[in-house]
């Protein structure tokens, strides 16, 4: 196993971590940073989802430069990226972070990708590998999660709600990377009617 598809499955294996944090928050106490009150249990969350954001940044800039490019790669990276990111969504849903429509709607359109991508498999063998608008999906989801696990840091102080702003540039990158992806592989659908 190369070290992109190694650091992708490091990034699975953070993801219970990071449920077990917030689940059973271990870490009584906060800390005041910028102005901004932030428990020791977002703390650790929060350190752990940029850890394994940074392996999702990593294992493809490892992969592209070195030419270590895999279907297990291109397979199993966007589904920890997703696994990763509904799990600290569904979290701050829970936390009265982010509202549970706009969750919704991010989890209902990584399903239909996800299916899309079987499907496409299943008919042609071909794993599709993100496309950039959904690459932009990605870090913006992961910037407001961070932002939003650690309680707007650095711009609540000057009362500009970035975490929200994240949030909702990641809903619509969700919404027209979703569409992009069915529009760009419509064909997988062409013998279903």
């Amino acid at each position: 196993m190369n070290l992109p598809n190694k650091l992708t499955i490091f990034r699975i294996i953070l993801i219970p971590f990071f449920i077990l944090i917030l689940a059973v928050p271990i870490l009584s106490g906060s800390t005041v940073v910028a102005g901004t009150v932030i428990s020791y249990t977002r703390w650790l969350a929060a350190l752990i989802f940029i850890v394994a954001s940074a392996t999702d940044f990593l294992d493809g800039q490892i992969a592209r430069r070195r030419h270590l490019v895999t279907n297990f790669g291109k397979f199993a990276d966007p589904m920890a990226d997703k696994m990763l990111v509904m799990t600290a969504f569904i979290f701050l849903v829970e936390l009265n972070e982010a509202p549970a429509w706009v969750i919704t709607i991010i989890v209902c359109r990584e399903l239909a990708v996800t299916g899309l991508r079987l499907i496409i498999v299943e008919n042609d063998g071909k794993v599709v590998a993100a496309a950039w608008p959904g690459k932009i999906k990605t870090t913006t989801q992961m910037l407001a999660i961070i932002f939003l696990l650690l309680n707007n840091i650095f711009f609540d102080a000057i009362n500009f709600p970035f975490a929200q702003v994240m949030l909702y540039i990641c809903l619509f990158f969700t919404i027209y990377s979703g569409i992009d992806y069915f529009v760009q592989n419509r064909s997988a659908f062409a013998d279903s009617f």
